[in-house]
C-alpha cells in the first residue's frame, strides 16, 4: 500500500507520525444500531493516544429527520475547534471496525474544503493485532481555529440523485449487500421499502477490503468496479443505507485518482421512505 496523507495511510506511517505537533488523530467509531456497541464507551476504555472521539451522530445536522446527516458549516467548524482540530493539522480517522465508519469522516472534512485527512487502513483493530500502544486518557485539547470552503460538488440530495437516475449519465453505485439491494430482504430501518435506485450497480463495500479490513490495491480496487459493472469513466454517485459505507466507495474512488464522484448522503434511508420514488428489485 502506498501511504497518502490525503487518502490511506498504515498504521507504520501513523507510529512514525503520532507524536507529530500538528497530527490530529479522530476515532470515528459506529456501530449499527442494532449492533448493541457502545462506540463512544468503547473509546473511553481504548484508543490510539492522543485521539479525540467524533460523533458521527452528534456532529450532524439535527434539523433532519434522516440520521447523521452532513452537518452544517458553522456546528462542523464549532466541534473541530472545540477539539482542538483545526488549520494546518494533518488528521487522520480511524475506526474500531478496521474500516468503515472512518471514511464517512473522510468525506466529512473534505466536504468541508478540507484535504489534509486520512483514514488509517485496518483500523484500531490492525493497529491492536500489532501490539501497539493504547489508552484511555482523555487528550489535552487547545482550541484552534478552522476555515471551511464547502465542496457542494461531492454531494447530492434526492433530487439530484433521482435526475442522473433517469439519464442515465452518471453510475449510481450502491455498497449495501446483494440480498438488500436486490431487495429479498427487509432493510434494518424499519418502515423503508427494499430495493435499489433504478440504473444502480451494486458494489458491497466488503469486496473493496482484504480479509484484515485494510483496502484493496489500486488493482484490486479496479477490479472490483469492473466486476460490477462500473464504467469508471462517468461521474459517480454512491449510495448506501445511511450514507455511512457510501464513503468507502468515495475513498476507494479517490484512490483511483478518481475526482468526479458524490455521496448521495441521505442514501436509501431517504429513497426507500418515498412512495413515489421509483424502486427496482433483483440484478442490476
Amino acid at each position: 500500500m502506498t501511504d497518502d496523507p490525503h487518502t490511506l495511510v498504515s498504521t507504520d506511517w501513523l507510529a512514525a507520525h503520532l507524536k507529530d505537533p500538528d497530527l490530529r488523530l479522530l476515532d470515528a467509531s459506529w456501530h449499527m444500531p442494532d449492533a448493541g456497541r457502545d462506540a463512544r464507551a468503547e473509546y473511553e476504555a481504548a484508543h490510539i493516544p492522543g485521539a479525540r472521539f467524533f460523533d458521527i451522530d452528534e456532529i450532524a445536522d439535527s434539523r433532519s429527520e434522516l440520521p447523521h446527516m452532513a452537518p452544517p458549516v458553522e456546528k462542523f467548524m464549532s466541534r473541530m475547534r472545540a477539539m482542538g482540530v483545526g488549520d494546518g493539522h494533518q488528521v487522520v480517522v480511524y475506526d474500531g471496525a478496521g474500516l468503515f465508519s472512518a471514511a464517512r469522516v473522510w468525506w466529512t472534512f473534505r466536504l468541508m474544503g478540507k484535504r489534509d485527512v486520512a483514514v488509517l487502513d485496518g483500523g484500531l483493530p490492525k493497529w491492536q493485532a500489532e501490539g501497539r500502544e493504547i489508552e484511555d486518557l482523555p487528550p489535552v485539547v487547545r482550541d484552534r481555529h478552522m476555515t471551511v470552503a464547502r465542496q457542494n460538488h461531492l454531494i447530492k440530495d434526492v433530487t439530484q440523485v433521482a435526475h442522473a437516475s433517469k439519464l442515465g449519465d452518471t453510475e449510481i453505485i450502491d455498497a449495501r449487500s446483494p440480498e438488500r439491494f436486490r431487495g429479498e430482504v427487509e432493510e434494518p430501518r424499519p418502515g423503508l421499502r427494499s430495493g435499489h435506485i433504478p440504473g444502480s450497480k451494486n458494489l458491497p463495500y466488503g469486496d473493496l477490503l482484504n480479509p484484515d479490513g485494510t483496502m484493496k490495491d489500486e488493482a484490486g480496487l479496479r477490479a472490483a468496479f469492473t466486476a460490477a459493472g462500473v464504467d469508471l469513466a462517468k461521474p459517480a454517485i454512491t449510495t448506501c443505507g445511511s450514507g455511512i459505507t457510501a464513503a468507502i466507495l468515495a475513498l476507494a474512488l479517490e484512490r483511483l485518482g478518481k475526482s468526479d464522484h458524490a455521496v448521495y448522503d441521505g442514501s436509501w434511508t431517504e429513497w426507500g421512505m418515498y412512495d413515489d420514488l421509483p424502486i427496482a428489485t433483483g440484478e442490476a
